[in-house]
């Protein structure tokens, strides 16, 4: 029977680039992955990799995709980026508008604005459920599905073995925003304070997760890169992979247990 090994992508706006970075070091090692979970830019990198995309094809996705286009500007919605224009930028990138359409098994979360609880869903529309998991308070206007309201699944969980722990036989994760200090001067605008506040509130409960990882990637690196460090996804794309072939050993070590 073939082992199953689970793959755990953490939130980090666009530090998420880091996850293709592995992602490369994974084709590279022969590693197979038979179940993701992801959580906001998690879920985008997650999806976009069960769907067949290789890490180059993913990469040329972050950087040909901008998200920030004033087209996309919310009128009268709760946020700065009305979340449903970006529905087209995933039909382009996926065949199929499905979690069964997948090649792997797909767990993606999100925040029940609604009754205050983290939804894990597995099934069903893909591309509203990616928009939500990925919908960073007052940034991306929240999505409803089934009308309920979702936002950023990273709000509650930003780092969600659950889904995987009594399913898969190994599980690594991929932590991609590390909280770093910062001086007072830095916090010179609402949207840096607002930064700060969601990484200290989502932070501590995903340092507990650590220990519970077979194998752990988790670049300080990116601890000097903004959620919105959109002009510098190759060199956080280069500490994503470098990151991951240090742990070369770790993760062929999966294959052999």
């Amino acid at each position: 029977m073939d082992k199953k090994i689970g793959l755990v992508l953490s939130g980090g706006g666009v530090r998420g680039v880091a996850h293709i970075g592995t992602l490369q070091v994974l084709e590279e090692l022969g590693i197979s992955i038979s179940h993701v979970a992801g959580v906001s830019a998690g879920s985008i990198v997650g999806a976009l990799f069960s769907a067949g995309h290789s890490a180059k094809e993913i990469l040329q996705f972050f950087k040909k995709t901008s998200i920030f286009k004033i087209s996309n500007y919310a009128i009268f919605k709760p946020g700065i980026i009305d979340t449903g224009k970006l529905i087209q930028v995933f039909n382009d990138y996926l065949d199929d508008d499905s979690f069964e359409s997948l090649q792997k098994e797909l767990y993606i979360i999100a925040t029940d604005l609604e009754h205050a609880k983290s939804t894990v869903f597995h099934s069903g529309p893909l591309i509203r459920t990616i928009l939500a998991s990925s919908a960073f308070p007052m940034v991306f206007s929240p999505v409803t599905i089934d009308d309920v309201l979702y936002a950023d699944g990273g709000i509650m969980n930003n780092f969600p073995i659950e889904p995987l722990e009594k399913i898969c036989d190994k599980i690594i994760g991929v932590y991609v925003n590390p909280i770093k200090d910062v001086k007072k001067e830095d916090m010179d605008s609402s949207l840096s304070v607002l930064e700060r506040s969601y990484h200290l509130s989502i932070g501590a409960a995903c340092l507990q997760k650590f220990d519970r990882f077979d194998v752990l990637i988790s670049p300080k690196e990116l601890s000097k890169y903004d959620t919105f460090s959109v002009s510098r996804i190759d060199e956080i794309y280069k500490i994503g992979y470098e990151a991951a072939l240090k742990q070369k050993g770790e993760l062929e070590k999966l294959l052999s247990d």
